[in-house]
């Protein structure tokens, strides 16, 4: 059986950064999954974040529709959520919580049917899916007895970069306390602790007028690393960019005396790798994977890639070897336009019965 696993479509993305919603992307996709029994949509499928859900879902499922299509009535989409499409397993979760205490969610659950046909957002997605059969699985998926998937987004609970979500959540471990340390010492609720409120937050905003903050503050925040990182090719900075690369390490630093950390001044793309892996590395370790290889996405960074500290794409301790597809979001300000690049979207994770996972280009072409 071949398994392919893509990550961070985020269909229903405002300026149509989402690829797949483009006709020349979407045909190349379905064309490379000729021969794939199952496809793997590891989270961050839908953009939730950027306006009402009714909104998201409207754009979304012509093109799931068009997957599932290409799949057939033999073949399985299995669904992982992430945090920008969180509220999808809200409403599971929220259900599941009404026993005391409620079951453990171990590595992997996956909804009944009747827990699905509950959730209406789930439902709409399997129609439209059809005539392939979606199952969906939280907080990740066995995909191998050797090979276990997540999405990634419980290593903003550990990363050491200073985004958003790092500074809410550092803020949110003051009430609901630190993800524990040690192999093996957490579980996926204690990661979610932190991540649930935070997210139902963003979904009640995202539903209101002013859901559309969100689109502005990501190019914004882009505009902004770029500076940071210093990769303003031969342009010189302005004052104002200048106090901001002067005042950010001060910031940085106020943050971690305040307990909000540990946080990172340096956030050059160097960095925003070796973060992110050893971020997804801490995860593997704290929840007890055991898995001997472990695709995760949510970075958008796909590897390991030719050129690629091999060692940094493996977990310490454990020894997993780490993989991620990247994104399928047209993100020019991290990928330079360069189709070789690490952020240039289009890539999946390809899984057959034996042999290792492998890093493929399914798309090059973006327009």
């Amino acid at each position: 059986m071949r398994t392919t696993v893509i990550s961070d479509l985020h269909l229903g993305a405002h300026r149509a950064v989402d690829v797949l919603r483009r006709p020349g992307p979407l045909a190349g996709l379905r064309a490379a999954l000729a021969g794939t029994d199952r496809l793997v949509l590891l989270g961050d499928v839908v953009e939730l974040r950027q306006g009402p859900l009714r909104d998201a879902l409207a754009a979304a499922l012509p093109v799931l529709a068009a997957l599932g299509e290409t799949l057939g009535p033999d073949g399985e989409i299995l669904l992982v959520t992430g945090n920008h499409d969180h509220h999808l397993i809200a409403p599971w979760l929220e259900a599941r919580a009404v026993p005391d205490p409620p079951p453990p969610l171990g590595l992997e659950r996956r909804l009944t049917v009747r827990e699905l046909e509950r959730v209406p957002a789930l439902r709409a997605i399997r129609d439209a899916v059809r005539p392939a059969r979606l199952v969906v699985a939280f907080p990740g998926v066995a995909l191998r007895d050797d090979v276990y998937a997540l999405h990634g987004h419980y290593l903003d609970r550990v990363t050491t970069l200073p985004s958003f979500e790092r500074l809410a959540l550092g803020a949110m471990a003051r009430v609901v306390g630190e993800v524990p340390e040690g192999r093996g010492a957490a579980t996926a609720e204690d990661f979610e602790a932190g991540l649930q409120p935070l997210y139902a937050w963003m979904h009640a905003l995202a539903q209101s007028p002013a859901g559309t903050w969100s689109a502005g503050t990501q190019k914004t925040s882009a505009s902004t690393w770029k500076v940071l990182a210093g990769d303003l090719g031969d342009r010189r900075r302005s004052p104002r960019e200048l106090l901001l690369t002067r005042a950010f390490p001060l910031a940085v630093g106020a943050l971690n005396r305040a307990r909000i950390g540990p946080l990172s001044a340096d956030i050059s793309a160097p960095e925003l790798r070796r973060a992110g892996l050893g971020a997804i590395g801490e995860v593997v370790w704290r929840l007890g994977i055991t898995a001997e290889h472990v695709i995760f996405g949510h970075t958008h960074r796909a590897g390991p890639l030719p050129g690629d500290h091999r060692h940094e794409w493996l977990v310490p301790g454990t020894g997993a070897r780490l993989w991620n597809g990247g994104s399928w979001v047209d993100e020019p300000v991290f990928s330079g336009g360069d189709p070789d690049g690490p952020y240039f979207a289009g890539r999946a994770v390809v899984l057959d019965d034996d042999a290792p996972p492998r890093l493929e280009r399914l798309v090059a072409a973006l327009d």
